[in-house]
Parts: structure tokens; C-alpha cells; sequence
């Protein structure tokens, strides 16, 4: 009788447990689903999961945060799985090697670097990485080399914006950035009333208005995926409130422009209330 674990792997402990598990589900018997998968199909279940991580931490779900971290450690070892049987590297190295880097980027810990503060461990980290980078580089490798493409567009930007702060190519303080707001602001405007009126410039200046707004997020020590998750759920908190007070999505497709827009100010208001309440 076949078992998704067998009594040798359930003496294991449960990472190790976790680890068998996973190769037995890719083995020969295993599951035909993951058996199926590669690097590339799972990536987008990566990118959910850890979503999924934010969620949980955001709304204080702890139960749920233990078992979204579950599901984004199964992504590791997905992957780990999959190296392994292609003889790339398996679990236990990736494990090796993040135990080597915690220790090497940590030498006020396990060395004789003093470091007192929060913003000198992030300095000496930033020092030894790039360190390593020039060790392992083949040829001049850009300062953003290793920014990957395929970040959220929102969390490329800060990156962009923190590695080229790194040589001093920054606005020297949030003031800069919000002059600079105001400038990307009225190009995007200029763009929208053109006599000839160009989509892919519209494009270009909302970007460039989006990345100048994340590197405003970044010189105030503001993370804007945070900030702009936060207030999409305020978004859902009001809208939902306009939508009981009116009676429905009927009444409220219903409403003039006006009317709509006292909801919202009701809804802010009553939500400001009892937040102080």
C-alpha cells in the first residue's frame, strides 16, 4: 500500500521529512502533477505564494502566516528537487551555502568587526558583498547587473534607485524628489494636452512619475509595496462601506457623481471615527 510518507520518513525530522517527501512525489511512483513541473511552471507559484506570505502578515493571521511559509518552503524544495535530479546542486548545498554567507556577511558576529549599530551592519554587508561580487565577476559587470528584470516593476524601481545611490547618483535629500514630482507631474500633462497626443509618451511619463514616487518611498524609509497594499485595503474597507450604506451595487451604479462621492466622504469619515473611538 502506497503512503505519502513512509514510517522511515516519519522518524525523520520535518524538514528532513519534507525533503524525502518531495523527492518521493518527483520519483519514478510519484505524482504525475509534479513529476510534470519544471523551474519555469513553478515560478509563477513562487511569486503567489509569497504574496500569499505578505497577506498573512499584514492582517496578524498567524496561523495562517505558519502554514503560507510552509507552502512558500515547498517552492525551495521544488526547486532544490529539481536541481538536484538535473546534478545541479540539491537542498543540502543550498543550505551550506547560506550557512557560509550568514557567517562571512556577519563578522561582528562570528569575526573581530565591530559593528554597534543597525546602519554599520548594512554597510559592512553592502562592503563584503560587493566584494564578493568582484570576486566571482568575469569582466566590468554594471552596478545593476544583478537587478533582475523580472522583479515587480514596483520593487525593480527602489532596487534601481538604491544601487545607483550607492556611487552618489541620488537626489540628495526628499525635498529633490518632490521638486522632481512636481516636474514629472507637469511633463505628464503636457504630454496629455499635445495636439497630437502620443500613447507611448503618456506611457513613458507615468513611469517616469512611478519610479520618481519610489524613490520618493525610499528616501523616507517607506516600503511602497506596503504602503500601496495598505491603502488598497483601505480602498476595499471604504468602498465596501459605500456599498452597504447605499443598498447594493444596483443603487449605487445608480448615483450621480455627487452622490457617489458623499458616500465616500461618509464612509472616510465614519472610519476615522471609529479608529479613534
Amino acid at each position: 500500500m502506497k503512503a505519502m510518507a513512509s514510517n522511515d520518513q516519519k522518524d525523520k525530522a520535518p524538514l528532513a521529512e519534507a525533503v524525502a517527501i518531495m523527492a518521493r512525489l518527483r520519483g519514478p511512483d510519484g505524482c504525475p502533477w509534479d513529476r510534470e513541473q519544471t523551474f519555469d511552471t513553478i515560478k509563477r507559484h513562487t511569486l503567489e505564494e509569497t504574496y500569499e506570505v505578505f497577506d498573512a502578515i499584514e492582517r496578524r493571521a498567524w496561523p495562517e502566516l505558519k502554514d503560507e511559509l510552509g507552502d512558500l518552503l515547498l517552492q525551495v524544495l521544488f526547486y532544490a528537487q529539481m536541481a538536484a535530479e538535473a546534478g545541479y546542486f540539491d537542498i543540502d548545498d543550498v543550505a551550506a551555502g547560506l550557512n557560509a554567507k550568514l557567517i562571512r556577511r556577519h563578522p561582528h558576529i562570528f569575526g573581530d568587526v565591530k559593528a554597534e549599530d543597525a546602519d554599520t551592519v548594512l554597510k559592512n554587508w553592502d562592503a563584503i558583498k560587493r566584494e564578493e561580487k568582484k570576486a566571482s565577476a568575469v569582466g566590468e559587470q554594471s552596478l545593476l547587473a544583478d537587478v533582475p528584470r523580472t522583479m515587480p516593476s514596483m520593487l525593480e524601481a527602489g532596487k534601481l534607485g538604491s544601487r545607483a545611490a550607492k556611487v552618489g547618483f541620488d537626489w540628495p535629500d526628499a525635498e529633490g524628489l518632490f521638486a522632481k514630482l512636481d516636474e514629472e507631474i507637469g511633463e505628464l500633462r503636457a504630454e496629455l494636452t499635445a495636439e497630437t497626443k502620443k500613447q507611448d509618451a503618456i506611457e513613458g511619463e507615468l513611469g517616469d512619475l512611478l519610479f520618481t514616487v519610489v524613490n520618493l518611498a525610499r528616501h523616507l524609509k517607506v516600503d511602497p509595496e506596503s504602503a500601496l497594499r495598505a491603502t488598497n485595503a483601505k480602498f476595499r474597507r471604504r468602498f465596501s462601506a459605500m456599498e452597504r450604506s447605499a443598498g447594493g451595487q444596483d443603487e449605487l451604479r445608480a448615483m450621480s457623481a455627487d452622490a457617489l462621492e458623499d458616500e465616500w466622504r461618509r464612509a472616510k469619515t465614519d472610519e476615522i471615527r471609529d479608529e479613534k473611538a
